[in-house]
């Protein structure tokens, strides 16, 4: 059986309601960056220990992988990269319907 502190002795006894839910301390919440309102994950370890783990909010993930200068926002850039890859489908189909001696539907 398990106790109410880790290790170090500073585990914390918190109340779960009828609906499940715990209030993560505000000392924990704050050490390990975890915004209210927001989100955790609850994975359970090989030692059968429940740990709570902070998910970043997608807010927090914006521009995450951005390079360069370009400040537009990602659904302007992803928008522009679609209609690029559609015209570049229009021209290889024009390419192979032209390579197979067809028309591609204009008089």
């Amino acid at each position: 059986m398990s106790s109410n502190t880790d290790s170090s002795g500073s585990g914390r006894v918190v109340s779960v309601t009828e609906k499940g839910q715990a209030t993560i301390p505000k000392q924990l919440r704050e050490k390990h960056g975890i915004q209210a309102p927001g989100r955790v994950k609850f994975v359970e370890n090989d030692d059968g220990e429940i740990v709570v783990r902070p998910v970043g909010s997608m807010r927090e993930f914006r521009g995450l992988e951005r390079t360069g200068d370009d400040d537009r926002p990602a659904t302007q850039l992803l928008r522009e990269s679609r209609e690029r890859d559609e015209r570049r489908l229009d021209d290889l189909v024009d390419q192979i319907g032209d390579s197979n001696g067809t028309e591609t539907g204009e008089d």
